[in-house]
């Protein structure tokens, strides 16, 4: 690509699809890449329902684990899968994610936003292939990461994102993964006595966080701090929040929002699972 104006003409190149769907998923512990559980058979559930309606061209997954300054893009044609964690099983550091990369895709993203930059030193972080390999196990479907820019305000994710609905009839497939309750901190003594109760405080901020996905309140859930007490808590950083925001951004009007999943685990760790039009 020489210019701005040939990744444009690339773009407007490429056939137009029926409308997919937007995920967000709660992925939780890395170690749900090698569980059989009721959270997992939901996202083997959800790639099945997914490809037997529209097999997806390429997914973009924003992921709370890769956290920069600036909006990057990530054009690798073999992204490697990043074990971006410590503690585990050797058998969680063994596995492999080998899916495509979508540089071809990751092109229209750039012309879509040029403001976003170009890099090839990023591959499929634990946000990303814990999930997919779940839901395309097989790992033919191209896969890229766009970046989160941490040092933006919320209400500049989600005006992102508005940026990106032409990929939805593009043929792609665009999944937020994070928690929407993620303080781990809070967690830990749970985790460690293998108590997955949840807190009160950590149950009242995820169903308020439902209703405001339900009334598509983006306003709200950008100022997450007005659900009260509970918010600080289930949000001590906004990382794994974020992904939320690009996800129900992407929701038009005519789309549907199902939550196919819903459950918090081990005092405050959401795992709530949605779909926006699907």
């Amino acid at each position: 690509m020489n210019s701005l104006q040939d990744l444009h003409n690339t773009a407007r190149g490429f056939q137009t699809t029926a409308k997919m769907p937007v995920l967000f998923v709660g992925h939780g512990s890395p170690m749900n890449a090698l569980a059989d559980n009721a959270f997992t058979r939901t996202l083997h559930q959800l790639g099945l329902d997914i490809r037997n309606r529209q097999p997806p061209r390429a997914v973009l997954v924003v992921s709370a684990h890769w956290l920069t300054r600036g909006t990057f893009v990530a054009v690798n044609e073999r992204p490697e899968t990043i074990h971006d964690f410590g503690g585990f099983p050797q058998e969680l550091f063994a596995m492999q994610y080998p899916a495509p990369g979508a540089p071809d895709v990751a092109q229209e993203v750039l012309a879509a936003l040029p403001d976003a930059h170009p890099t090839d030193e990023w591959g499929l972080d634990h946000g990303t292939w814990t999930v997919l390999h779940h839901m395309f196990p097989e790992a033919h479907i191209p896969v890229f990461q766009l970046s989160i820019d941490y040092h933006q305000p919320l209400t500049y994710h989600a005006e992102l994102a508005r940026q990106l609905q032409f990929l939805r009839r593009r043929g792609v497939l665009i999944l937020g993964s994070g928690n929407i309750v993620h303080n781990l901190r809070q967690s830990m003594p749970k985790l460690m006595a293998d108590d997955p109760t949840p807190y009160a405080w950590a149950s009242e901020f995820d169903e308020w966080a439902k209703r405001k996905i339900d009334q598509r309140d983006l306003l709200a859930l950008a100022h997450y701090q007005q659900a009260g007490a509970s918010g600080p808590l289930a949000v001590p950083t906004p990382d794994h929040y974020i992904p939320l925001l690009y996800s129900l951004a992407l929701a038009e009007p005519d789309d549907d929002i199902r939550h196919a999943y819903e459950a918090v685990e081990y005092g405050g760790l959401s795992m709530r699972t949605f779909v926006v039009g699907g």
